[in-house]
């Protein structure tokens, strides 16, 4: 029988609680301790729950019994949070991105590699079946030569001037590029690598006050691909959060989001299996495995299940450390592109420099 991963988690948001009742609800993981800046929020779930809760994270830290955290504090604070953790020797889950500078993520995913821990970033997408399903059929060569790909995110985030949270605060990680064009940015980096050049982006504001509400970008791949990127978080047509990659190759052409996937072959290559010349769709009910436990979607359960499978079994990761700091840099590249040539009307803005204060005041995500 498996010893359970002794687990802290760390920041009790809307996406720290999710995590916290999934990962409470893994026979993988034993949640030993909670942490959050605000001592209401732990003491109710230390009365409901049992939980052990703290308010500091280095107290977390001090625990002997722990062998992993997970991180779900504004982006911000994850640097040097991840740092204490890594040196510490323990395994790392946190959300994304994983940094605001690709400097420091690369630094983090060499200093995780060299103490041979598992870190893993939450870009869920990466296990939800039809976008696992596109990149297997991209790597296969179905497409044939690839020419274009675009990328999309949609969602209604922002739709009216209010007093910004975090994700509204430049210095602390939030605008559309970072807190949601990372997403669909991250499917492109998996599918077709890192890119060579930003062609061209701009980052337009609308609504908000301190960071971009849009993104958009031409990306360079390796192979002669062509990736555009486009992103709205502030479009008031859909519900929540719609995610799509659609890409043109030689002998055919994909479409997908996270429910459907759509492939047309030409028949010009050899099929893959389970599809046909002209038009097959497949469902995302046809490509997604069973989770043990359902929270928002399977892909938040299955990311965790991951997680734990590659530290008690060795598993390869699909979204380690070094893939988020590629996914950090072209956000990097992304941005210093858009700088370099400003709207008139909408300057591209810049993250401001956050207070060295505001690290004790941002673990809830």
């Amino acid at each position: 029988m498996c010893v359970a991963i002794r687990l802290a988690v760390i920041g009790l948001g809307k996406m720290g609680v999710s995590h916290l009742s999934i990962a409470n609800a893994l026979d993988d993981f034993e949640v030993v301790a909670v942490c959050d800046n605000s001592k209401l929020v732990t003491d109710v779930l230390g009365k409901t729950t049992g939980l052990n809760g703290f308010n500091d994270y280095d107290e977390v830290l001090k625990l002997k019994e722990l062998d992993a955290v997970l991180i779900a504090t504004p982006s911000i604070a994850h640097e040097p949070m991840i740092r204490k953790a890594l040196h510490r020797g323990l395994h790392v889950f946190a959300e994304k991105p994983l940094t605001l500078e690709a400097a420091a993520s690369r630094e983090l995913a060499e200093l995780a590699a060299r103490k041979d821990v598992v870190a893993q970033v939450g870009y869920h997408n990466r296990y939800v079946g039809t976008f696992a399903e596109a990149a297997r059929l991209i790597a296969g060569d179905a497409l044939g030569k690839v020419s274009h790909a675009l990328a999309e995110s949609y969602g209604p985030v922002v739709l009216r001037r209010t007093k910004p949270t975090w994700r509204g605060k430049a210095g602390q990680g939030g605008g559309c590029l970072h807190d949601y064009a990372a997403h669909p940015i991250n499917l492109l980096n998996w599918m077709f690598g890192a890119p060579e050049h930003c062609l061209g982006a701009s980052l337009t504001r609308h609504l908000s006050a301190e960071v971009e509400d849009q993104t958009h970008a031409l990306l360079q791949f390796p192979g002669g691909v062509v990736g555009q990127v486009s992103v709205d978080w502030s479009d008031p047509s859909v519900r929540k959060m719609t995610t799509k990659v659609s890409v043109w190759g030689e002998a055919g052409k994909l479409y997908v989001d996270r429910t459907e996937l759509q492939l047309f072959l030409t028949g010009k290559r050899a099929v893959p299996d389970g599809y046909g010349e002209g038009w097959t769709v497949k469902h995302i009910t046809d490509l997604t495995e069973p989770v043990s436990f359902y929270l928002r979607g399977e892909e938040y359960s299955a990311q965790l299940e991951a997680f734990g499978r590659a530290i008690l079994k060795k598993e390869p990761q699909r979204n380690d450390f070094a893939a988020a700091a590629a996914t950090d840099s072209t956000i990097e590249m992304i941005r210093a592109r858009a700088a370099a040539a400003p709207s008139p009307s909408t300057p591209a803005p810049r993250p401001a420099e956050a207070p060295k204060s505001l690290l004790a005041r941002v673990f809830t995500r």
